[in-house]
């Protein structure tokens, strides 16, 4: 971990450094502020409602009730918006959850947020890889199945 000698600077940086340090209030609410707002701007960037609703005109898809075109791209607009809200919110808890954990219980927890992240995600994938194997190999027995009976007959 990088640090510097927080002595040798004015007293004004000296209290910024301090405040901004891990684990004292500033340093948190700033993490989540940040990452509540990276979550926003990087939806905005990537996701892009207008061209989401012209290209559902263009191939005849529509939603139900909603008019293709404008009332569309405000729909989409509108429930990406809230989705992430809600994923915005879970990346702050996930992320704040190891800072409150060893700032305010004392615990050594080695995994940061975007470790947490990362360990969920591969074992979500390992499981569904899993369960598609398992679903393939009873589907070949019943097809086998199948072939067995038909040859009976």
């Amino acid at each position: 971990m990088a640090s510097f000698n927080a002595a040798n600077l004015p007293g004004w940086l000296q209290t910024v450094v301090t405040y901004l340090s891990r684990g004292q209030p500033l340093y948190l609410v700033m993490y989540a502020v940040l990452i509540l707002f990276f979550s926003f701007f990087y939806t905005s960037i990537v996701f892009n409602p207008e061209e989401t609703a012209e290209n559902l005109k263009k191939y005849g898809g529509v939603f139900p009730g909603i008019r293709p075109g404008k009332k569309s791209a405000q729909f989409i607009d509108y429930t990406l918006t809230r989705i992430t809200v809600i994923g915005a919110l879970y990346l702050t808890f996930v992320c704040l959850l190891p800072e409150f954990m060893f700032y305010k219980y004392n615990l050594s927890f080695s995994l940061g947020g975007t470790s947490i992240l990362i360990v969920v995600s591969v074992t979500m994938d390992t499981v569904a890889q899993i369960q598609s194997h398992l679903v393939a190999q009873q589907y070949e027995g019943l097809l086998k199945k199948s072939k067995l009976r038909g040859a009976r007959r």
